[in-house]
């Protein structure tokens, strides 16, 4: 917590925060008085109008998440929107986050980094998005319970990235704060017997760009085509997996 943010929280009309019974022992901590209210996925589009009402007519109102930043995989985005639309200001409180401190703390390439909250649980979206990481130029973070880190490296593994750096980050900014470093077949091994506890980012190491002949192409392409890839998704997999030129992949992708 900055003194910022214990002043901004002091000088509220209003505290709103997913979990109350949690916030109030951090209000309680800094000895704020504010008065605190819910506001979660089962009642911000309730709660959203009276919210902004409140705000035009000149009161602030501080959104605290129960851990790291609003919105990022927490409500408030709804909020935020109503508020900006009407023309009232939206003023960001910097703090923890789960997600820069993983990615500094990684030790992987910050140049370009993708962040793709929880991923899908199952199905054709969640094969879709572990596809997505594999296939990343960037570095990628993941939220994930701790109950699912062995399954979600498991299934990186699979798709390909068993040989890709990773880390497993857990409590971040906390007192038990750790990082777990290897490839993401090492970290699949070690979480596949025990799972972690407290909240856990697992950052990716982005894919190395490749360099294929025309003919390796046309052979990658065949292969996709025979298991039933449509030829937008066999021309993205030629241009992000295999460093293909967007030109070059589509004529690939389009051949009989």
């Amino acid at each position: 917590m900055s003194y910022r943010a214990v002043e901004v929280l002091t000088s509220a009309a209003l505290v709103i925060a997913e979990d109350t019974r949690h916030s109030r022992r951090l209000l309680d901590h800094y000895r704020v008085e504010t008065p605190l209210r819910s506001y979660h996925e089962h009642n911000e589009a309730k709660e959203t109008p009276r919210l902004v009402e409140r705000l035009r007519a000149g009161d602030s109102i501080a959104l605290i998440s129960d851990a790291g930043t609003p919105l990022i995989s927490d409500p408030g985005s709804r909020l935020v929107a109503a508020a900006i639309a009407e023309g009232i200001p939206v003023v960001p409180i910097p703090g923890a986050s789960s997600v820069m401190a993983a990615l500094v703390g990684s030790g992987m390439s910050l140049e370009r980094f993708s962040f793709y909250g929880f991923l899908p649980r199952k199905g054709k979206d969640r094969q879709e998005a572990i596809d997505d990481v594999v296939n990343s130029r960037s570095t990628v973070v993941i939220f994930e319970a701790p109950s699912r880190v062995g399954g979600t490296l498991e299934d990186l593994v699979m798709a390909g990235a068993g040989d890709r750096d990773a880390v497993v980050a857990r409590e971040l900014t906390k007192q038990f704060e750790e990082f777990n470093r290897g490839t993401v077949g090492e970290l699949a091994t070690t979480y596949a017997e025990r799972d972690p506890k407290g909240e856990v980012v697992i950052v990716v190491a982005a894919a190395e760009k490749t360099t294929l002949s025309e003919s390796e192409l046309s052979d990658a392409a065949r292969e996709l085509k025979g298991s039933g890839k449509p030829a937008r998704e066999i021309m993205n997999h030629l241009v992000s997996a295999l460093g293909a030129p967007r030109n070059l992949a589509y004529k690939i992708a389009h051949e009989d």
